[in-house]
């Protein structure tokens, strides 16, 4: 399904790399950042490739809208974080040259400028629990879907 076959996005999103994949569906897929910022921090990325949302097809663009509400449903339940950003693309240059959206989960008072720098966010704990947080999404995504107002298809 990817539209470019040397696109790191395109490979991830469609399984053809590893990734701790938490949901996806035809349009698009979320699994956990390699380098999170939080738990439970996750990518949105189109199968097909897109530099920019408003580049998308409707039905690829509401995909990713419907994956936005519910991951961030999921996180907040599941982690209950102060707040959560989103940011398409990482806010700033996009080194990935294929849409992406973070949803990152906040702590109250944490500083959010260290996403956007080189600076070392002290995650090696994180990183190393990478398989078990992408279980507990996982399933909380699952438990998120069965009880979605249109009867389990939400996205």
């Amino acid at each position: 399904m990817s539209g470019e076959t040397n696109c790191l996005g395109c490979r991830l999103a469609n399984g053809e790399l590893p990734v701790h994949m938490v949901y996806e569906n035809e349009w698009m897929a979320c699994f956990l950042d390699h380098d999170p910022f939080n738990e439970g921090h996750v990518l949105i990325l189109p199968k097909k490739h897109y530099h920019f949302i408003d580049d998308m097809d409707d039905e690829t663009a509401m995909a990713i809208l419907q994956a936005s509400q519910l991951m961030s449903r999921t996180i907040r339940e599941l982690y209950a974080p102060f707040g959560i950003t989103q940011t398409q693309n990482g806010g700033g240059p996009d080194e990935l040259t294929h849409f992406h959206l973070h949803i990152v989960p906040r702590k109250q008072h944490q500083p959010f400028a260290s996403f956007y720098t080189e600076e070392d966010w002290n995650n090696e704990a994180l990183k190393e629990r990478l398989a078990d947080t992408r279980t507990q999404l996982a399933e909380a995504v699952a438990a998120q879907l069965t009880k979605s107002p249109t009867g389990g298809s939400y996205v």
